[in-house]
């Protein structure tokens, strides 16, 4: 059946509510868990369900992502798979950029109608979560579904920030309704499992994640021209014309990265004993661009819940629920807490190091005697010695030149310098 699919990964737009980390990158791009980019985890679940046949969509800030892509997703000569990025692009017949999923998928046909598949896989470049799609494909296929959407339980208090899908018992889908006030949530449960009925979670979310059948999503792509959502637009209008339209239940980890606080929480709960996203787990392996770094050093630190991705020299007195990216150094006396440290894209040699400490700029890395909490440090930050970084809900909401605070979490910018003492 994989043979069968091709899918479609979707960049997203200016990813503005991720910012400053998509300032210079697409969302897709960004660092996570100290040595994956966000679009390895959909590109991971299609490569472990045996679909080798991925488009990447995207338009904005794209050379980051299309740098990773080319140097990471390389099949042999003797494989029919393929990642390829499709960037927004001017056509005769379009001349405008992406409008939103639907309008990105549109303007793409001419180049997946020269595939030979039957069912398109959608899927989100900014989530976090394990899935196997053949298990969804098998029920799509099995249930003569024109779409199938991946659905995911919530509760009433989540409920009201998602697309909300009514189904009855033979998990068809029979009306939908986007982000609904909590006093009609009475009217929208779902038949669930006894679990989730255990947990509150009544509630069908769509997890922006869809199987359509080839014909079905020309013929709706080209009729509906004016459609430019298939959350908002095309997935109503086909449940009202009474197209079948079906929900796959999926209760395992997900989590849309949407947003600075839940970038921030789902790479913390990473180092946790064990963690809901499971980076272990073979049947679900992670891939990404195959680095050639020596080992991590570490000397005289104490750890606690840490991640430590390659090629890091670390010499902090202690890191505790931190995740720390490739490359990072950290000075001897630094003490880190509830921080992401992305890392760096270079090394710097002992001459480099010498030379910028001359001029009194920092290294790239963390300086000696830090304390740095609640934190996101983005990739190449030079941090001076005896900086204080103290993110939490004291602080007001900022958008400093070197860093922004959102959520009373600290986000030093990439290729920003620290000075020696600064405090935030």
């Amino acid at each position: 059946m994989p043979q069968r699919v091709i899918a479609l990964i979707l960049g997203g737009g200016q990813g503005t509510r991720l910012s400053p980390l998509t300032e210079s990158r697409s969302k897709p791009a960004v660092p996570i868990a100290g040595k994956y980019r966000l679009v390895d985890i959909p590109i991971s679940n299609c490569l472990n369900s045996d679909i080798r046949r991925i488009f990447v969509l995207t338009q904005f800030n794209s050379a980051s992502l299309n740098k990773h892509i080319k140097n990471t997703y390389n099949f042999d000569h003797f494989n029919t798979g393929f990642v390829d990025i499709l960037a927004a692009e001017q056509t005769p017949s379009s001349t405008s950029w992406f409008q939103g999923t639907a309008d990105a998928v549109r303007q793409c046909l001419h180049h997946l109608e020269t595939h030979e598949f039957q069912y398109v896989l959608i899927l989100s470049g900014d989530q976090l979560y394990q899935m196997n799609f053949n298990d969804m494909l098998s029920a799509h296929i099995s249930k003569g579904a024109s779409v199938t959407i991946a659905t995911i339980p919530v509760n009433s208090h989540d409920a009201t920030s998602f697309g909300i899908m009514k189904t009855n018992e033979e998990e068809t889908i029979t009306s939908f309704i986007e982000k609904p006030k909590a006093d009609v949530l009475h009217d929208w449960t779902s038949p669930v499992s006894e679990e989730m009925k255990k947990k509150g979670r009544n509630y069908l979310a769509s997890m922006g994640i869809y199987i359509f059948n080839r014909k079905f999503l020309i013929d709706v792509l080209r009729s509906k021209g004016e459609a430019v959502d298939f959350g908002k637009e095309i997935i109503p209008q086909a449940i009202e014309h009474e197209y079948k339209v079906v929900s796959f239940p999926f209760e395992g980890y997900w989590t849309d990265i949407g947003n600075i606080a839940s970038f921030f929480e789902a790479n913390l709960e990473l180092t946790e004993g064990i963690p809901q996203f499971n980076l272990f787990n073979h049947d679900y392996a992670i891939y990404t661009h195959a680095r050639m770094l020596p080992p991590s050093k570490i000397s005289g630190t104490t750890l606690e819940r840490t991640l430590i991705a390659d090629g890091c020299i670390i010499m902090a007195s202690r890191l505790e629920r931190a995740v720390v990216g490739i490359r990072t150094r950290i000075g001897i006396g630094t003490t880190i807490s509830n921080s992401y440290i992305m890392g760096s894209d270079n090394y710097q040699t002992l001459d480099e190091i010498n030379e910028t400490i001359s001029r009194g700029i920092p290294p790239i890395g963390i300086g000696e005697r830090c304390y740095i909490n609640n934190a996101i440090l983005d990739r190449n930050c030079r941090i001076g010695n005896d900086v204080r970084i103290n993110g939490g809900s004291h602080l007001e909401d900022t958008n400093h030149e070197l860093y922004v605070v959102k959520s009373g979490i600290v986000v030093i910018k990439k290729n920003a310098v620290i000075p020696h003492g600064f405090t935030i």
